[in-house]
Formats: structure tokens, sequence, C-alpha cells
């Protein structure tokens, strides 16, 4: 018997490939890489911090809908287009969460679906 569940919202981009908006396996819930599409109209948003707002939106929405927060992610992967744009990834990551902050990586990656500038994958532990 099978321990992983579906966990799925509107509230975040519908999955454009072979792939969930996250898993639940026991306590973990592994988040799929976010994009800054826009839920409702399935469209990019403008510019590196537009973007950036809206990938730690679509996090929210899909930790929300597995019944945790923001909060409860421990594992964090930052995936840019321009390390340039690191310093500001930072500023606006600080408006989503607080101490302690998620351990996590952040890469340079020469593309991202849909021309996107930034992606974030997660891990989140429900007590």
């Amino acid at each position: 018997m099978s321990t992983k569940q579906l966990v799925s919202t509107t509230g975040a981009p519908a999955a454009i490939g072979t792939y969930s908006q996250a898993i639940r396996a026991g306590s973990a819930v592994y988040l799929s890489g976010q994009i800054g599409l826009d839920p409702a109209s399935m469209q990019m948003q403008e510019g590196f911090e537009a973007q950036t707002h809206q990938v730690f939106k679509n996090l929210k929405a899909v930790c929300e809908a597995a019944g945790g927060s923001l909060a409860d992610i421990v594992k964090l992967n930052a995936f840019l287009t321009d390390l340039g744009n690191f310093a500001k990834f930072n500023e606006i990551m600080a408006q989503y969460f607080t101490e302690p902050f998620p351990a996590r990586a952040a890469v340079g990656v020469a593309s991202l679906p849909r021309a996107g500038l930034v992606e974030a994958d997660a891990i989140m532990v429900l007590e």
C-alpha cells in the first residue's frame, strides 16, 4: 500500500508536464518547482522581482493545500538564470520566511521553463 498522497490546489499553476504540484509521503511534503506563473491567467509575471514574489505565493498555496505553511519548509532549492539577482532573491525571500530559515541551495542555470528568470522547489515537514 502506497503512502504517497497527491497535493493539488488551484491556488498555484496547474502542472505543465508529467509531475504533481506536490506529493506527501508520511510527514514530508515534496513541492515541485514553481516559476513566476500567475495561477489564474497562467501568464508569466514581468521581471525578476515580480516572478520571485509569484514563486513564493505559488509555494505558499501548495504548502497550505498540504496543511502547512511556508514556515514548515525545511529545504528550499532556488534556480536563477542570472546569479546577479542573488541579493534581490535573498531580499524578497526574507519577506516570506523568518528565522530559522530553511536550508537552501541557490544555483545558476542556463534557462527555465516559459523563459522564467527564477524557480524554486522545496521540502516541507509536517508534525
